[in-house]
């Protein structure tokens, strides 16, 4: 029986960084219905149950493959999970990507950013990774000013996940 690697945890100031298990489903759900949350995204359409499931199933099998992906966001105070954050390998263009998405009540807060450095430390310093970029919708700027409070770079503006994105990144230090 294959055993699957730990997906560690990882606490910051206000948060907890922990793996997605099915008992998440509900609350990811409601977060993944709020109206605009994925304004910015591919496909703008509210989540049903079903491909919140996926997305779980997903996330394990990307942790499994990588030893990297995306963690539950929970608020260290309450236990609330409140979106995801995380890394997410990127096969099209064999690239490493910081992503995440939280729930309205918690944007402009700074969470965004304080999840988004733990994982680009994580992912540097942890796995080794020697580059992770950040892809932004255009008008999305709260999102680009994230990637840029985490060391992200603009470096030009491409087609990724069929639409236009600026990508942003940055390079581990020798």
């Amino acid at each position: 029986m294959e055993t699957s690697p730990k997906i560690p945890m990882i606490t910051t100031g206000r948060l907890v960084l922990r793996p997605f298990t099915m008992s998440d489903r509900n609350a990811l759900l409601e977060i993944v219905q709020e109206p605009d949350i994925f304004r910015y995204f591919p496909s703008r359409d509210a989540w049903p149950m079903e491909k919140v499931e996926r997305y779980i199933h997903y996330q394990i099998a990307h942790w499994q493959k990588f030893n990297y992906g995306h963690w539950a966001v929970v608020m260290r105070e309450t236990g609330q999970i409140i979106g995801w954050n995380g890394l997410e390998f990127l096969p099209d263009t064999n690239e490493v990507e910081v992503g995440y998405l939280l729930s309205r009540d918690f944007w402009g807060k700074g969470i965004a950013t304080e999840s988004a450095n733990a994982a680009i430390e994580f992912g540097i310093k942890k796995m080794g990774l020697q580059e992770i970029i950040g892809l932004t919708h255009p008008e999305n700027i709260a999102s680009q000013r994230v990637l840029e409070k985490s060391g992200l770079t603009f470096t030009r503006s491409e087609s990724y996940f069929g639409m236009e994105m600026f990508r942003f990144a940055t390079q581990a230090s020798d």
